[in-house]
């Protein structure tokens, strides 16, 4: 099952992943797919003020991962887009994130799609506009995994929705 939602600026994405990290629990994989500028980061930081961390978010885009620890879990905060082999993910330690306690969310998903577990809730965050996102989130399946007869949400299915043919 895919949920849509629609969000109208940075609030909205902050707000929506703040609320889902209150379902959260150890050993969760969030693994996020969008273009630059598409609200990945921003996703990031409501995730991190939901489950209280208390340092600020950036991206770690030359660090390859940021630790959020001081909430209810750890959040680790991988950025892949420099990442091209499994020995890059072995140096990183991510498998070993993965089984560490926290949150492991992934920017740059697209680049390690092989590597994620199973049950990752896969999030995309596409640009509709300059503040309008749209974010769809599936657990464990790809997002481009065809849900219907024209391979991909229906047109109703841009506001959230529990409807399962989307």
């Amino acid at each position: 099952m895919v949920s849509a939602f629609i969000s109208n600026g940075e609030k909205e994405t902050e707000d929506l992943a703040e609320q889902m990290a209150a379902e959260l629990k150890a050993g969760d994989c969030l693994a996020l797919f969008g273009e630059m500028g598409a609200g990945k980061t921003a996703f990031v930081r409501g995730l991190a003020r939901g489950l209280g961390c208390p340092e600020p978010v950036s991206s770690p885009t030359f660090a390859i991962i940021n630790e959020y620890r001081g909430g209810r879990l750890p959040l680790f905060h991988f950025d892949m887009y420099r990442v091209s082999s499994w020995d890059d993910l072995e140096t990183a330690s991510f498998f070993d994130y993965l089984e560490s306690g926290g949150v492991t969310v992934t920017e740059w998903s697209e680049n390690i799609e092989a590597a994620l577990p199973e049950n990752a809730r896969r999030i995309m965050l596409e640009k509709r506009g300059e503040n309008t996102r749209a974010i769809k989130m599936r657990v464990g399946f790809p997002l481009s995994e065809p849900r219907n007869a024209g391979g991909g949400a229906p047109p109703q299915c841009e506001r959230k929705t529990e409807d399962p043919s989307c």
